[in-house]
């Protein structure tokens, strides 16, 4: 199983003066249950480099079991810090493409044209595609026929707009993710705020929130062991 892990490196929050970036559980937990099942990860982010943490999800509340197995882990630290440039991936090497979240995501690599090409490639050759929480907003501009996003018609889940509201941050994202992919025609569902909902259709792989991320990621990987 070969694994390309997505990550923002856009690190500010509009014009509000707060930092942004991935949230940490959203990559920690995805990529420990990739690396336990035996799973070969290439880490990698517009700019390349170490991408930006929010540091909110570093606060002492946020942290998980899989966050302090990170921040104990040398090896993957120094994988982070030295992410590959999104231009120098080829989805050929892959299996499976995987996308972890944080308000990052909905203003760079939504319109990132080499990640599009990348999801569209992984959909042309019938790869899994993963995102959790805001990272689903990746897909906003991933058209596979004229006039069909990849969501269309397809069941998916991101973060909610009662959970945005909850974090008070609805006026400042540049859109919300859950009005973003009913407007592309998906077949949006959603659980409780906070709780896991993962939703799979086919080798397309969604979750909710901070919740679903370790769900999210063992169901790529199970999709991966049946392909």
């Amino acid at each position: 199983m070969k694994i390309l892990m997505v990550l923002t490196s856009h690190d500010q929050m509009g014009d509000t003066g707060h930092k942004t970036g991935f949230w940490l559980e959203e990559f920690t937990s995805p990529f420990y249950v990739f690396k336990d099942a035996g799973a070969d990860i290439t880490l990698a982010s517009p700019k390349g480099g170490q991408p930006p943490v929010d540091p909110n999800s570093e606060a002492e509340d946020a942290l998980t079991e899989s966050t302090r197995r990170f921040m104990d882990d040398t090896h993957a630290r120094e994988m982070l810090a030295s992410t590959k440039k999104l231009a120098d991936v080829d989805m050929n090497q892959f299996d499976a493409i995987f996308y972890p979240g944080g308000h990052g995501p909905l203003w760079d690599l939504a319109e990132d044209e080499k990640s599009i090409a990348l999801i569209k490639t992984a959909y042309e050759q019938d790869k899994v595609i993963g995102a959790v929480c805001h990272a689903p907003a990746v897909f906003k501009n991933v058209f596979v026929k004229p006039d069909q996003n990849i969501v269309g018609g397809r069941e998916v889940t991101g973060f909610s707009n009662t959970e945005e509201d909850a974090v008070q941050l609805t006026n400042i994202v540049p859109f919300l993710l859950e009005d973003m992919l009913k407007q592309n025609n998906a077949r949006y569902s959603r659980g409780d705020d906070w709780a896991p909902h993962i939703v799979v259709d086919g080798k397309l792989i969604t979750g909710q929130n901070p919740a679903s991320s370790e769900g999210t990621a063992k169901a790529v990987v199970q999709a991966l062991q049946a392909s």
